[in-house]
């Protein structure tokens, strides 16, 4: 059964969603749609751990790499403030980040992942070190690019959010989950967005159901056999790929474990509702205002949008269209040019097109 609102015309997205929920078994899902600046769908279904418990209107779930557009966002905004330039140097704001040829790299290279900066077992040694803000923060400025910065793209799986998050605090001076919340959350009344959960908002998280309760395991010496399959169809390296996502580490990593869902990792450790995606993704729809709030000007709106990048990317192996922290809107039978997204591991994604002034979440 469905929770929540659907406008007539858009009836068809809760049937197709109706039939994703799994019958009989735990697990569920969230979307929420609008259209031309209103809310037309906003529905739930399903539950949210093992022990069965309904998925609720304000239950949040981890959303993977969906994350990385709302840290992008966030960066937009304080450069919309005149904060900052998208062709600034990092290290105008980051100085520690100037080692390694490191110092002309530009904001506008790492937001559509040119920065050459994605292997993240090259600046931490065990994929634990994620959790520790700090600690990641500092083996990123000291990092070696492994190409000429701003020349194609390689996407920083689990590390985008730490050099714009980086970046942010630079700029701000201040942590980024207050800029965060001070920045996006508060003007645009989002209901549930945080990039580390805190203790009060731990009751409203979904958990990952899987079979064996953990859904990332990086143990030394072992390869996942579905990525080692993907990389060899697409014709790229294992080696890179493993690199770029999470280094080995003698104890198993889940994405259950509070202590990971507490940390700041803005890549890749978001907890969101729907409806905050698709409220953040239904102003960047409207050329950067919604409900007469205003957080990026529209003149800033096509460096935005811009593709930056057209070749195929050398880690995730497809031409991904990169813009300025969004990448293309992948759509089956339908074409929309100028949309663009950030979707996520497990499901999770968000994306909107401006020519239809149209936001959907999941």
């Amino acid at each position: 059964m469905l929770n929540g609102y659907v406008h007539p015309d858009f009836k068809a997205v809760a049937k197709r969603f109706e039939k994703q929920i799994p019958k009989g078994k735990h697990g569920g899902a969230a979307v929420c749609v609008y259209f031309q600046g209103i809310k037309v769908v906003d529905i739930w279904s399903g539950t949210r751990n093992r022990q069965g418990e309904p998925w609720l209107e304000d239950t949040l779930a981890l959303s993977f790499s969906t994350t990385k557009g709302v840290a992008s966002t966030l960066l937009h905004i304080l450069i919309g403030k005149g904060l900052a330039d998208y062709d600034d140097p990092i290290a105008k704001y980051w100085p520690e980040f100037a080692q390694n040829g490191k110092e002309n790299i530009t904001i506008r290279q790492a937001m559509h992942h040119g920065a050459g900066l994605f292997l993240l077992e090259d600046h931490i040694e065990d994929g634990h070190d994620v959790l520790d803000w700090h600690k990641t923060l500092a083996g990123m400025a000291a990092a070696k690019p492994v190409h000429t910065p701003g020349k194609g793209s390689g996407y920083h799986g689990m590390n985008y959010g730490h050099l714009v998050g980086g970046i942010v605090e630079g700029i701000t001076e201040k942590p980024f989950q207050e800029v965060l919340q001070k920045e996006l959350v508060e003007p645009l009344e989002l209901d549930g967005c945080y990039v580390g959960m805190p203790d009060d908002q731990m009751h409203r998280r979904a958990h990952l159901i899987t079979r064996n309760g953990v859904y990332f395991r990086a143990k030394k010496g072992r390869k996942p056999k579905g990525m080692l399959k993907y990389a060899k169809v697409i014709g790229i390296d294992f080696k890179t790929v493993q690199k770029t996502l999470m280094p080995a580490s003698d104890k198993a990593f889940s994405f259950n474990d509070e202590d990971l869902v507490k940390a700041c990792i803005p890549a890749a450790n978001g907890m969101f509702t729907a409806r905050s995606l698709a409220k953040m993704y239904a102003m960047l729809a409207n050329k950067g205002e919604l409900n007469g709030v205003r957080l990026i000007p529209e003149e800033n709106f096509m460096e935005i949008t811009k593709v930056h990048v057209r070749t195929r990317d050398r880690v995730i192996g497809l031409p991904m269209h990169w813009r300025l922290g969004y990448h293309r809107l992948f759509a089956i039978g339908a074409k929309a040019p100028k949309g663009f997204a950030h979707f996520g591991f497990g499901g999770s994604g968000a994306c909107c097109d401006p020519e239809r002034n149209i936001a959907i979440a999941m």
